[in-house]
């Protein structure tokens, strides 16, 4: 795999930015690629050739907000608990000042479509904590995850309900876990 170019990761951003402007004052649906293209004053075809959909810009924005939670540094003594819980926050925090975008992007992709990206964040989690993802690691992170972005939704302010419930997730993730003989 190679490394993206600079002018590519520029379109990139651009765009990703230009879609969560546009996604926060028309309904998801409306906005066609194009559409995003012209918000961020990029040519069509250069678009295109780095992102040739709105999940294409989507997928580059989910991994932005990936490596807000791969760019946490631990000291090796860190609880695993911790770990993923700073981890899973420092994403929860990347995506907050896009909210109002992000939500109203799920609502219109519906849950399914929305929770197809969580297994590969969930996956970035688990690794930027230190966790090797295993099956049953990374089923379980992903429906922590889960739960944590549906509170999050709910959860405006400082995050407070957000970060029990993610806290009280991670616990019970450990707990069972540790039963399967998959623990940490």
């Amino acid at each position: 795999m190679t490394a993206a170019s600079p002018l590519r990761e520029d379109i990139l951003d651009r765009a990703a930015a230009a879609a969560l402007a546009l996604a926060a004052d028309r309904p998801w649906p409306a906005i066609a690629l194009r559409d995003i293209a012209a918000k961020a004053e990029v040519p069509f075809a250069e678009l295109y050739a780095a992102a040739d959909s709105k999940r294409g810009v989507l997928a580059h924005l989910s991994a932005r907000f990936d490596r807000a939670a791969l760019g946490v540094d631990y000291a090796e003594s860190t609880p695993v608990h911790d770990r993923l819980f700073d981890a899973a926050m420092a994403r929860l925090e990347a995506m907050e000042p896009h909210r109002a975008a992000l939500i109203a992007i799920a609502k219109a992709d519906g849950p399914l479509l929305a929770a197809i990206r969580f297994p590969k964040t969930a996956r970035a989690i688990l690794e930027a904590a230190g966790v090797e993802a295993t099956a049953a690691r990374l089923a379980a992170m992903t429906a922590v995850w889960a739960r944590a972005v549906q509170v999050w939704r709910d959860d405006e302010g400082a995050l407070n309900r957000t970060m029990a419930e993610l806290d009280k997730r991670l616990k019970q993730m450990a707990e069972q876990l540790g039963k399967i003989g998959a623990g940490f």
